[in-house]
């Protein structure tokens, strides 16, 4: 699972939060209905290729035509991290637990380097924070550091797996199974619809958004790393979580924060399956398109 890294830039710092665990979120409320037939009336250029969706807190949310549930590669690594969070809430000054990595942790991140699937190498016998842990994969989306997660909090893959599909039932995510914490697999699938759901209930975790919203981390073992979203700190985008593979393409939940007429607008969306030249490029291009898009007409539908 090849990811596109964006240029080195500055280390941003890895600060956390509170984390605020969301229950059930609702899209509208009852003063807003009134409003809801505008958002889903208005034109969206949906890309050519797969799927996506997108939506404002307060005005509601709309998805383009087809929705089925399809592989969704890295993306999964958003679930990943909510549950650990919800497990271990991260605290101001506070990195969290810490794992040891050892043998087998090495050889599976050889592993995946020798599969070409995205992964940071470890040594035997590294100390590496809750925060840390994190950072590694949501930046550079790094598969063996979503099992070893798995592994620590849950005592085994299955059994996280098991409480990452009990999360998205909570959730209402109705056509999403999940069958790795990576996405990997390609038998772990969602429809956009469904994502959308989870963008929003995991950047209102602080600690999440926070990762997230950083372009570099620092590891102890292999220093500087990297997001994989060229688009964070450009064009509003605050984060989420890129992915891509050959069986999901191009795949981006993201969230935009934009000001129209002096009101702050967070827009937050999901495109998947993409292609086309490089395929994260191609998801991110897709997601610029569709909130400029969205963007646009703002006007109009807040009025």
């Amino acid at each position: 699972m090849r990811e596109i890294a964006p240029p080195l830039a500055g280390i941003g710092a890895l600060a956390i939060v509170a984390a605020v665990l969301p229950g059930q979120l609702s899209w509208k409320t009852s003063s807003q209905h009134h409003k809801l037939s505008a958002l889903h009336s208005i034109r969206i250029e949906w890309p050519s290729r797969g799927q996506a969706a997108i939506a404002i807190p307060g005005l509601g949310r709309k998805a383009s035509p087809g929705q089925m549930p399809v592989p969704i590669a890295s993306v999964a690594k958003v679930m990943t991290a909510y549950i650990v969070l919800r497990t271990d809430p991260l605290t101001a000054g506070n990195d969290g637990f810490t794992m040891t990595f050892d043998d087998t942790d090495v050889a599976r991140a050889n592993a995946a380097h020798a599969d070409g699937q995205s992964y940071v190498p470890v040594a035997a016998g590294e100390v590496i924070t809750e925060r840390e842990a994190l950072a590694a994969l949501l930046l550079p989306s790094a598969n063996n550091i979503a099992i070893a997660l798995a592994e620590h909090r849950y005592g085994s893959v299955p059994g996280f797996v098991a409480q990452m599909n009990r999360v998205a039932h909570d959730l209402g995510m109705q056509h999403t199974t999940y069958t790795d914490p990576s996405g990997y697999d390609p038998s772990t699938i969602s429809t956009a619809s469904d994502q959308l759901r989870l963008a929003r209930a995991a950047m209102e975790v602080p600690a999440f958004a926070e990762l997230v919203g950083m372009r570099e981390a620092v590891l102890p073992y292999v220093g500087p790393v990297r997001n994989t979203d060229t688009l964070l700190g450009h064009a509003g985008f605050v984060g989420i979580k890129t992915g891509s593979d050959q069986a999901a393409g191009g795949c981006f939940m993201y969230e935009s924060v934009r000001r129209v007429n002096g009101h702050r607008w967070r827009i937050f969306g999901v495109v998947l399956g993409q292609s086309g030249g490089p395929l994260i490029q191609a998801a991110l291009k897709a997601a610029l398109t569709m909130v400029n898009d969205l963007t646009d007409q703002l006007p109009t539908i807040a009025e």
